[in-house]
Formats: structure tokens, sequence, C-alpha cells
């Protein structure tokens, strides 16, 4: 039914809403429309926003807990210079 409602047929829908609404009640109704689509798109990208400071907060948690805690750095072999001199 509603796949043969051309061109003319929508041009007739939108004069009869016209004639009952009125121009105006109609220009505030898209008013609306337009900052509800406005919103969403903040509110998307503010999610977005959060959900990326989230996932950074994450990674650098999980890289600090993967790191070890030396109270002497100069005991780590890989920092132990003085040793390696030594040895040699």
């Amino acid at each position: 039914m509603l796949n043969n409602i051309g061109l003319p047929g929508l041009l007739l829908i939108a004069v009869v809403v016209l004639v009952l609404f009125g121009r105006g009640k109609i220009s505030s109704l898209m008013g609306e429309v337009g900052k509800g689509i406005t919103s969403f798109k903040k509110g998307i990208s503010e999610g977005e926003e959060e959900n990326k400071r989230d996932e950074i907060k994450h990674v650098e948690d999980v890289h600090h807990a993967d790191l070890p805690e030396h109270a002497d750095q100069g005991t780590h072999p890989k920092t132990d210079l003085k040793a390696d001199k030594d040895r040699v």
C-alpha cells in the first residue's frame, strides 16, 4: 500500500498536514526535532569520549600493574651496570 506513494502523494500529505496544523506549529515542531537530533549527536560524542578516557585509564592501570617494583634500582639485572663492569 505505501509502496505506491509517489511525489504527488507526498505533496498531498504535506498540504493536508499544513492545513491541519498551520505553518507556525509545524515550524516549531521541526525546531524541536532539530534540537533533539543535535542533543542526540552531542550525547553520542560525549559517550565516545568517555569510553576513550576509560580505555586509556584501563590501559595505564594494567601497564602500571605489570611493572615490577624494585626498592633498590641497582639490584635489577638490567640496571646493575657496576656489577657488569666488575665481572669483566
